[in-house]
Order: structure tokens, then C-alpha cells, then sequence
């Protein structure tokens, strides 16, 4: 799902990043209405949370691959504004350090995974919860059925950003120069994988999340619920107090990380140039050109990441590269967690003492 450069035309990608830039706008005003030292914290732990759970690779008909997100369980505690930032931050890392996804496309897969696929989860959470108590069953439900929703219109965003490719951008011959896979390639593609696995993987692990957060720290969930805590009888807390638990389950996901790499494939749509010349016979179109289409082998070079495909060059295991991948990615976004709380908690303290 994490469209890769050249795949998409440069007028596709600038229509994008409005789209997104737009949402990041939105999500940065309404969070500045709270407390920020309070929430960034929050927004760094369900940004390193997808981060890592989008290294787990799931084995998809076809012999390609897939992920679940993890932006159902940020939208229901964070709500939309903080899980857009928290899986935007993680797309970003993701695109320019490991180079999983591309630069150009970095607004295309923002507004795909983290602006659509959290508005999709909170608004589906919150119409099935309704009404339903704080710790219900029904939210545990209510938070599966989002998730699976989520991924999927994800998935068919990007799907059908695949395919109208080869429909709008294409030489005098009709060549495409971009992503080659018309949509009756793209959505079928596409949709089989995360309709059955990723999305599935999504829903389990949204609702299992919830469902562990109503009893270790349901004042989490009020944020979103409808519910006030006073309403729920439940004390609220300060936030920071849950912090080190769910730090501690992230370093637990992290060292499991080289488990992810264990399905082969590579994720369809995010085929190297090199690898798209061999066709992979879940690619093959009849419409497609016989080589790498022009634009899309221009772009590809757009960017090199420090360490493509979670792989460091100084290392020789594959599976321990893929840890080390997991530690820094992880390690970056605490560092900046403390470093923006520090500067805000500075901040603050200048201006009561002026």
C-alpha cells in the first residue's frame, strides 16, 4: 500500500499532497485546542505502534504481501486530528530512512493510510458504538469492524490511484509512463489481499487493543467514546501515567519484528523497476508495455534512503538488519517525543514566568 516513487504522475502526486497538506493543516489546529505536552506523547507511541506493526508482512494470495496499519486503535484514543499526525510521522520515517514508499508519493500515502483510513475508523467506531457502554463488548466489535474498514478504503484509494494511470498519462502511442496497471488490473489486485488477510490482521489487532485498554486503562478510550469518564465511573488519569506500558508492549512488538520478513514477496505496486521488468504474473496486464514505463524509471530515483528495504548495508543477517530497522525507527520517534516535550514544557514555563 505504500505506493512507491514513479508510479504516479507528478500532477497526480501535487493533487495529493493538497489533499493531505489540507488534513495536516486540520489536525495541527484542532490539537492546538489541547494540551500539546499531553498529547505528543500519545502521538509518538501510536506512531511508533504502526510503524512497527506495518513491518509485519502478511503472505497474500498472488505470492505478494501486506500489512495492517495500526490507525484504527490511534483513531479510537487519539481521535482523528492526533492518529493523521501519528501515522503520517510514521509514513514519513518509513519513506525517507528505509525508503518504504516514495517521496513523491510520501502526500499520496499520507492521504490514503493515515488521513483517509483514520476518519474511516473513527467515524465507522463511533457509529457502531454508539450508546454502547465504556467497556462493552460491542466496542470491542465496533472497534474490529473499523478496522477492517479502514484498511480496505485505504487499499482501494490507492488502488484506484493505480489505475487511472495508464488512462491519463500516456505517450502519442498510448503508452503509459507511470504505474502501467489499468483499474480492472489494479482493484482486483489490490482488494483480494486486504479483503481477506491485511484487513482481517487490522481488525484483530484493533480489537484485541481495545479490549486490553478496557481493563488495564479504559480512561484511554473516553477521549472518543461520547462517554465522560466521571459518566463511566472511571478516575481520569494523566496520560503520561499509561505511557511506559504501551512503550513496553512496542519494544515487545519490536524485537519480534524479523518475523515480518518471513513472508516472501514483495507487497504489490511497490515493484523496483528492476523487479517490475520480470512481471510478476499477479502484474501482468495485456495492456502493459513490454518495458519499464519512462516516467516511472525517471522517478524512481528520486531518493535513496539511508537504509532501503529495512536492510543496512553493514549488516549481514537479514533478520537482524530488519530489527536494527525497527530499533532506530522506533528510537527516533521517542528521542523526538522528549525533545518536543522539553521544548514546550520550556516554552510554558517562559510565559508564566514573563
Amino acid at each position: 500500500m505504500h505506493i512507491p516513487d514513479g508510479y504516479l504522475s507528478p500532477s497526480t502526486c501535487a493533487v495529493l499532497y493538497t489533499g493531505a497538506a489540507a488534513g495536516w493543516y486540520s489536525a495541527l489546529k484542532r490539537l492546538k485546542r489541547v494540551l500539546l505536552s499531553r498529547v505528543i506523547p500519545l502521538i509518538s507511541v501510536f506512531a511508533a505502534f504502526s510503524f512497527v506493526v506495518m513491518m509485519f508482512n502478511l503472505p497474500l494470495p498472488g505470492g505478494t504481501t501486506g500489512h495492517a496499519l495500526g490507525v484504527t486503535v490511534a483513531a479510537i484514543v487519539l481521535g482523528p486530528s492526533g492518529a493523521i499526525l501519528a501515522l503520517s510521522i510514521a509514513i514519513a520515517i518509513q519513506a525517507l530512512f528505509f525508503g518504504d514508499g516514495g517521496i513523491s508519493t510520501l502526500g499520496a500515502n499520507c492521504f490514503n493510510m493515515a488521513i483517509v483510513g483514520s476518519l474511516v475508523a473513527y467515524a465507522s467506531y463511533r457509529l457502531i458504538a454508539a450508546g454502547a457502554p465504556l467497556t462493552s463488548r460491542r466496542r470491542v466489535v465496533a472497534a474490529a469492524m473499523a478496522g477492517y474498514l479502514a484498511v480496505n478504503a485505504a487499499a482501494l484509494l490507492a488502488a484506484v490511484e493505480f489505475g487511472i494511470q495508464p488512462v491519463l498519462f500516456h505517450d502519442a502511442n498510448g503508452t503509459p509512463l507511470y504505474a502501467p496497471y489499468r483499474l480492472s488490473v489494479a482493484i482486483p489486485a489490490m482488494m483480494i489481499g486486504h479483503l481477506t488477510f491485511a484487513g482481517l490482521a487490522e481488525a484483530a489487532i484493533s480489537a484485541g487493543l481495545v479490549a486490553y485498554l478496557q481493563v488495564a486503562d479504559p480512561a484511554l478510550l473516553c477521549g472518543t467514546s461520547g462517554v465522560a469518564a466521571s459518566d463511566a465511573g472511571i478516575a481520569e488519569r494523566p496520560a503520561a501515567r499509561s505511557l511506559p506500558a504501551l512503550w513496553i508492549a512496542i519494544a515487545a512488538l519490536m524485537l519480534a519484528t524479523p518475523l515480518g520478513i518471513l513472508a516472501a514477496g514483495t507487497a504489490w505496486g511497490e515493484w523496483s523497476p528492476a523487479q517490475l521488468a520480470k512481471s510478476p504474473p499477479i502484474a501482468q496486464d495485456i495492456n502493459s508495455p513490454q518495458s519499464v514505463p519512462t516516467g516511472l524509471q525517471r522517478l524512481s530515483n528520486l531518493w535513496t534512503a539511508p537504509f532501503p528495504a529495512y536492510a543496512p548495508s553493514f549488516v549481514r543477517s537479514r533478520g537482524f538488519g530488519y530489527l536494527l530497522s525497527a530499533m532506530f525507527g522506533v528510537g527516533f520517534l521517542l528521542a523526538v517525543s522528549l525533545v518536543l516535550r522539553l521544548l514546550l514544557l520550556r516554552h510554558r514555563r517562559r510565559e508564566y514566568s514573563a
